[in-house]
């Protein structure tokens, strides 16, 4: 190891891989990546290196138990926002009268619901999660079919969320080049759009990602919540309540009446999130910076760095790929 990467972040790092995924990376199709060198696509999904060896990981090791809940997203659908509501509408018993010391005010969404293959199965160290209190709570970007055995087996819920692809594909541009090395310049947003409609992007392609969680929603609702990010941010008390009682824990009319949906979504704003001292100067484990996570938040915001005529190429391919699917978005 070189000393450069000895300092480097481990988000960065493309050397601390199994065995295992070393001797899969020569047989896959290979592209630029977004953040770190190099994407690979393995059953029909284009990773990192280091995120496909958090995956093989975690398909290996994980197993669901039924009582967890899993938020699943593809990278930039609004993963921060609906991890710090999904972890206090879960825990809102035992945080409900000491809101001052709630543990978002010290801790990252991110820290309180890890993602299972960038966080606690990254690198080589296999977490034991077994003795975590039920129910366990835990983030995901995997598409619906490379999911672990024991999470399609187990009776353990899923919340996926879309966002609109054009805010997506913006959105990820800009994280992307807030995290890739110092050294490399910037990618620009019109390779980034060319990639993103190749569907060569990090988790991708959305269409298949989106699509996959859509038909499971429709063939195990039970299971499987199908929730919009534009739809949250018009009406989030509607879907709030959803949410609730998808998870078996439903607001009684108490605290519908004491305004606890309201007192989440102000814990739970953007405003709030991104003023507070951890979401400004920490970082997660993996070494990305807290601050990253907290652009803007805004519907629509593509429209302030694409064209109409980007827009328009993002819209065609979605509906190419999507035609009789039976969902827009």
């Amino acid at each position: 190891m070189t000393p450069s990467q000895s300092h480097q972040a481990k988000y960065l790092r493309e050397d601390d891989i199994s065995q295992k995924c070393r001797d899969l990376l020569p047989s896959l199709p290979c592209e630029k990546g977004w953040i770190t060198t190099s994407l690979y696509q393995y059953q029909g999904f284009w990773y990192p290196t280091n995120v496909l060896n958090g995956i093989l990981a975690c398909q290996d090791h994980f197993r669901a138990q039924d009582t967890d809940v899993l938020l699943i997203t593809a990278p930039k659908s609004g993963t921060t926002w609906l991890k710090a509501i999904l972890f206090c509408l879960l825990n809102r018993a035992k945080f409900s009268g000491s809101m001052q010391h709630h543990p978002l005010h010290t801790q990252n969404p991110h820290d309180l619901v890890p993602f299972l293959e960038v966080q606690l199965y990254f690198g080589q160290e296999i977490p034991n999660l077994a003795s975590l209190a039920s129910p366990r709570l835990f983030a995901t970007h995997l598409p619906y079919t490379m999911l672990p055995r024991s999470v399609k087996d187990s009776g353990c819920k899923l919340v996926y969320l879309c966002r609109n692809p054009k805010d997506t594909c913006v959105s990820l541009w800009h994280f992307a080049n807030k995290m890739r090395s110092k050294a490399t310049d910037e990618m620009p947003l019109g390779e980034c759009l060319d990639a993103f409609c190749r569907g060569a992007t990090p988790f991708g392609p959305h269409w298949d990602h989106v699509q996959g969680y859509y038909n499971a929603s429709s063939e195990i609702p039970e299971r499987v919540l199908f929730l919009r990010y534009e739809d949250m941010k018009e009406d989030p008390h509607v879907h709030v309540n959803r949410l609730a009682d998808f998870l078996g824990c439903p607001l009684g009319k108490q605290e519908l009446m004491d305004g606890t949906v309201d007192r989440i979504m102000r814990m739970c704003s953007f405003d709030s999130l991104s003023a507070l001292e951890v979401n400004k100067s920490g970082k997660l484990s993996n070494g990305v910076e807290n601050e990253w996570f907290f652009r803007k938040g805004e519907v629509g915001d593509w429209l302030n760095y694409m064209t109409i005529e980007m827009g328009e190429k993002i819209d065609r391919v979605m509906q190419e790929k999507m035609h009789g699917s039976g969902l827009k978005l």
